[in-house]
């Protein structure tokens, strides 16, 4: 079968037609990693209106636990539905073991380091290729997680973001339990004797977690834990970041609360960003939790509409600023 990229082996699997909308699958085996099982499913929302017409790339990066679907029901319900009725050209990869994507050969010691260093820039070249045009992100909790790895590591640059949207994503909330490295050495001798978390069977989600993501979530909140990996010191590089920042809270999120979010965002250098807390004090009808933030009927008429705003003003920069250079070149 004829590959649909020039970059690496890419299958189109899937194409159907959800109402108004256009869904196509591909399934990308980008081979950059050790592991060459790798597989990622990305999904594309159109129109059915307009099937050729490609607006501005928006990627969104589902949370722990979670796959597309987070972004769009069956039904066509989701801010990755709304964005694609607003003319965006919307993109939605699974990570390893998620949704369409297939558990590669060593899925249990896949890491949020991993998805960062290999995946997400297999991600973005393909898309890049696909559209001509450099994408926006929106990732939310692991997944807003995820992108500042790859921005703090640089392992995605200017070329390949255009902006990025942060949702309930934190690093430094205090585990003190982790700090005991009696405490930290025990749990970490008894997860590994599991190859994975079930989200169905502790009601966190539809999907399972490797049990890589665990052990390196308790490395970065360790005594002497970093956010990072052995190579590379994400949470330092956070600084020399200059892409367009969208940071968002929820002030009902128990999770990785308001305080922690401002945290991350305070560490990153783009010279351009905003921070955004959902919740009554702010002029909102409640405070938003962790998934009520993005998916809920207040998010659909208090939330998405914020999102798209942001997206649209980060075009209208970027073409303004092309304009100006054209303008002023001899």
């Amino acid at each position: 079968m004829q590959s649909s990229s020039n970059l690496f082996p890419v299958a189109l699997i899937s194409a159907e037609r959800r109402g108004d909308l256009i869904e196509d699958v591909y399934r990308l085996k980008p081979g950059n990693s050790l592991d060459f099982t790798v597989e990622l499913a990305v999904t594309r929302l159109g129109l059915v209106a307009a099937p050729d017409v490609r607006g501005v790339p928006v990627i969104l990066l589902h949370g722990s636990f979670s796959n597309r679907r987070f972004w769009y029901s069956p039904k066509g319900i989701g801010l990755g539905a709304y964005l694609a009725r607003a003319g965006f050209d919307v993109w939605i990869p699974e990570m390893r073991g998620h949704g369409l994507s297939a558990r590669n050969e060593a899925y249990r010691h896949n890491r949020v380091a991993d998805y960062a260093r290999y995946d997400l820039p297999a991600i973005a070249a393909f898309v890049c290729e696909q559209t001509g045009q450099t994408p926006h992100w929106i990732g939310h909790s692991l997944g807003g997680t995820t992108l500042a790895a790859a921005l703090g590591g640089h392992y995605l640059g200017v070329d390949q973001v255009a902006s990025a949207a942060l949702f309930g994503s934190q690093i430094t909330r205090k585990y003190w339990p982790l700090k005991v490295p009696p405490l930290q050495w025990s749990a970490r001798l008894l997860f590994k004797r599991f190859g994975h978390i079930s989200g169905p069977r502790f009601k966190r989600g539809p999907e399972d977690e490797p049990m890589g993501i665990v052990l390196e979530s308790m490395r970065w909140h360790g005594l002497f834990g970093r956010f990072g990996d052995k190579k590379d010191d994400w949470w330092s590089g956070l600084r020399h970041v200059e892409v367009p920042l969208l940071c968002v809270a929820g002030a009902g999120d128990h999770q990785d609360p308001e305080w922690a979010c401002r945290e991350l965002f305070e560490q990153f250098g783009s010279p351009r960003k905003a921070f955004l807390c959902l919740g009554r004090e702010q002029g909102y009808s409640e405070d938003f939790g962790h998934v009520q933030m993005l998916v809920s009927k207040a998010a659909q008429t208090q939330v998405w509409p914020r999102v798209s705003d942001w997206l649209n003003e980060q075009v209208g920069v970027v073409f303004a600023e092309s304009t100006l250079n054209v303008a002023t070149t001899p």
